[in-house]
């Protein structure tokens, strides 16, 4: 049986050129299409799901980093998958979440899945299936993490046979520029400025004129009211284009692949107890591992953990990160004024009992406390250690202000604080002072 090359059952209108130009790329792993907004990027990603959906065994899913951005009742992919299969011949949806289907069925052929991927662990949600197509709705708002580990999912029956057999292993995503994840996804894939993007990964670009299915200057005016930068982002699809760094920039910091030797090492912990939740975004727990060196970086960011849990789930964590990190490592969390916080700083001693604990008094403004650590980054004086957070920690820098409510800032207080630990200005005297003996003592 010979497969149709652009069979797309279920899709109610033709696809754009530039849709029928990355639909085309059956051979081609890894494709990216988009990077303006409104290119038609949702409709290109269900086209290529269903590209297959007739074949036995055809397995597709699709990810969104949240389930209210998956569940959006007029634009979201349950909505649109909806509109598009209900009713259809062979259709049959099932798993209905909030009125919408999650999965649905092809009669005598395969499935196509939606899910979402908030938490980083929740990729392990997805250690036992296969899948012939897995599709990524805005990339860049996902983890590299994430993204390489599903990439293990992407296989099929080696029974030579088998019509799926012969059905091609698709990866496909679509994003604007920007978004926690934009430098990986960038460095990945052949985004204008990238001149060394992965082998076999290939990139569509796609704007809003390309789209003959949306009003394009309505959107064109609705997109005048943003900055410049995230203009530049939505309406030209510029990968290159930074935003304005407020008090922080990105190449301030210098990028190492190990940590170097350091004579100190302190965690820093910024904590909050609050698990997310439909419609919020609360702060992280956040606890930066910072180094002190002789020489020049004086400063290294060795590791930043990040999480987000409920109060006894949180002593959990950080007594786990405690005990990779080893006793050699002085442990500091802030502490609120009054007596709460008097009594929440006896809880800590207790549950880390075994550690080097120091509590740092929560004064002065963020504005305030973040001077001294934008000066050491400014000054090249600050190295951070490669890793699968960086861009997440560059990102959370540059977007910084000190306002409260804008944004999260719990990695910038973390490392302030760690700063100030580092250098004997964010601690009592006599904290400093039982740190120096313990750090004596296991020398």
């Amino acid at each position: 049986m010979k497969l149709p090359r652009l069979y797309l059952p279920g899709c109610p209108h033709r696809p754009t050129p530039r849709q029928w130009l990355a639909l085309s790329l059956l051979h081609s792993r890894e494709v990216l299409y988009g990077g303006a907004a409104g290119g038609g990027k949702s409709d290109y990603l269900l086209m290529s799901a269903l590209q297959f959906i007739d074949v036995p065994g055809y397995s597709a899913v699709i990810f969104r980093r949240t389930f209210p951005q998956l569940a959006a009742p007029e634009d979201g992919l349950l909505a649109r998958a909806q509109k598009w299969l209900h009713g259809q011949p062979g259709f049959v949806g099932s798993e209905t979440v909030g009125g919408f289907p999650t999965r649905w069925k092809y009669r005598g052929g395969g499935t196509l899945s939606f899910a979402h991927m908030q938490l980083e662990k929740d990729k392990y949600s997805h250690q036992g299936p296969s899948y012939a197509f897995i599709g990524w709705d805005e990339l860049t708002q996902f983890s590299e993490g994430q993204y390489r580990y599903l990439l293990s999912r992407s296989r099929r029956p080696s029974d030579a046979g088998s019509v799926l057999s012969r059905v091609p292993l698709r990866v496909r995503a679509t994003s604007n520029p920007g978004g926690e994840g934009h430098a990986w996804v960038a460095g990945r894939f052949p985004v204008p400025g990238n001149a060394e993007p992965r082998e076999g990964c290939r990139f569509v670009p796609s704007k809003l004129r390309d789209n003959p299915h949306i009003d394009a200057d309505s959107y064109v005016a609705t997109l005048q009211e943003l900055h410049p930068y995230e203009r530049a982002q939505l309406l030209e699809g510029d990968w290159q284009v930074r935003p304005p760094g407020a008090r922080f920039e990105r190449h301030w910091f210098r990028v190492v692949e190990q940590a170097p030797e350091c004579r100190r090492w302190v965690r820093f912990w910024d904590l909050a107890a609050t698990e997310p939740k439909k419609g919020r975004d609360p702060d992280w727990s956040v606890g930066a591992k910072m180094g002190v060196r002789s020489e020049s970086p004086q400063f290294v960011v060795a590791d930043v953990a990040r999480f987000r849990c409920r109060p006894g789930g949180l002593e959990r964590r950080i007594r786990h990160v405690a005990e990779a990190d080893g006793r050699g490592v002085t442990i500091a969390i802030e502490q609120e004024p009054g007596s709460s916080g008097k009594i929440a700083a006896h809880h800590w001693t207790q549950a880390l009992a075994g550690f080097h604990v120091v509590h740092v008094p929560s004064t002065g403004s963020k504005v305030v406390r973040s001077n001294p650590w934008a000066s050491q980054a400014e000054a090249g004086n600050v190295a951070v250690v490669k890793a699968p957070w960086i861009d997440s920690y560059f990102t959370e820098h540059e977007m910084f202000t000190g306002v409260d409510g804008q944004g999260h800032d719990d990695q910038v207080d973390a490392s302030s604080g760690a700063l100030g630990i580092l250098t004997g200005k964010g601690t009592p005297a006599d904290a400093i002072k039982a740190m120096e003996q313990a750090l004596d003592a296991e020398a």
